[in-house]
């Protein structure tokens, strides 16, 4: 299927100069790009390079993390995760390397630091898991390139890439793995990066994990280290679970999601914007199909923001998955997202939302949502 993008905007002409639009401002000489006519082809090294803390959590340290007062756990898990990352200073805990006297003889085992190799932060949403974790990967004394961190998703995309074994070989001379929500709802992937995280342990990488709750399961069930421990069964042993309380800041006085525009004013938005790209919804859809996973992230490349026109419920599970994988990477990148159709909360059906899969939708719902508020300056020129 030939891949098009939304229709043209008919009442606009572009000069040799710009031209401007009522309401829009100035247009750009070039027409938006298309997300449908990008196929990126991205090198293997390249893969594992990206994963690193995404741009939002580029300046985060332990110092700017502010606990609450009143939740004594987040102080404790600063003091805590601090030590760890200290910890994780020095040779890479296999000895890999180190040789004898002027590189000569047999390779010396260096002192695996006492304690568990793993920490798992145990917490609801909002309580700045993801802030402590990507604080952990800036304060491990280690250069980036020995220092990997990605999603649950992103680190099964990796696996799906380069295969498993290319997988543990590329990470298995790091200091430490940190994986950002890790997902308890489908036990294949589970079973798959537990048995590579055991191997990984075995090479002497450090581990770090989070995992979310269901947001309906906010009031019971809130803490899931129970769950995560049942599931890396073996791993267990490895990993020092850190309970943090608090309240969802994200709740605190968020604005409603904007209502979804007209054709004609993401359109215009996506003509009057440099850097932003313009596609037809289910056109994306099916594009998204034929580009891997792992590919995502370069997709969006350059992207100052994403036009939607079009948006209906997504058809099926798998388009919804990659769906989720892309909201993740805008998110990551902060890519504002405008959009015609229906609001993003009506994505996914009621069958969706009861499923296995429902905790990444409604992380890709938050996420959507919160992309669209911040597009509502594209049409503020």
């Amino acid at each position: 299927m030939s891949c098009s993008v939304a229709r043209p905007l008919n009442s606009v002409t572009v000069s040799s100069s710009s031209a401007t639009v009522s309401g829009i401002g100035p247009i750009p000489e070039a027409a938006p790009s298309s997300l449908c006519a990008r196929e990126p082809h991205v090198p293997a090294d390249r893969l594992v390079a990206e994963m690193v803390p995404p741009p939002r959590f580029d300046s985060v340290r332990f110092a700017t993390y502010l606990p609450d007062p009143n939740q004594p756990s987040q102080t404790e898990a600063v003091r805590v995760l601090s030590g760890f990352a200290a910890g994780l200073g020095g040779a890479h805990a296999t000895g890999a390397g180190r040789r004898g006297f002027l590189g000569f003889g047999r390779a010396k085992a260096a002192k695996v630091p006492a304690g568990p190799r793993g920490v798992y932060l145990d917490g609801g949403y909002g309580v700045g898991k993801t802030h402590l974790l990507a604080s952990l990967w800036h304060a491990t004394p280690a250069e980036p390139s020995l220092k990997a961190f990605g999603t649950f998703v992103e680190l099964t995309n990796l696996v799906g890439a380069l295969g498993f074994q290319k997988t543990v070989q590329t990470l298995s001379g790091h200091r430490l793995l940190c994986i950002d929500e890790f997902e308890l709802d489908d036990p294949g992937d589970t079973v798959l990066v537990s048995t590579l995280l055991g191997k990984l342990v075995d090479a002497g990488v450090a581990l770090a994990a989070t995992s979310n709750t269901l947001p309906g399961k906010l009031g019971e069930g809130r803490f899931a280290s129970v769950d995560f421990l049942r599931e890396i069964q073996g791993l267990s042993a490895h990993f020092r679970s850190l309970r943090i309380d608090g309240e969802d800041y994200r709740h605190r006085g968020l604005p409603e999601a904007p209502a979804p525009y007209s054709d004609e004013e993401v359109t215009k938005a996506a003509y009057a914007t440099d850097g932003a790209s313009l596609d037809d919804f289910p056109h994306l859809l099916d594009h998204l199909a034929r580009v891997h996973p792992s590919r995502y992230g370069a997709l969006t490349d350059g992207l100052k923001a994403v036009c939607l026109t079009d948006v209906k419920p997504v058809p099926d599970q798998s388009t919804a998955l990659r769906l989720v994988v892309l909201a993740d990477r805008l998110y990551d990148r902060e890519v504002p997202v405008l959009a015609s159709g229906l609001p993003f909360d009506q994505l996914f059906s009621e069958e969706m939302l009861n499923g296995g899969y429902r905790k990444k939708y409604f992380r890709a719902i938050s996420r959507l949502t919160a992309l669209a508020r911040d597009a509502q300056r594209l049409l503020e020129h």
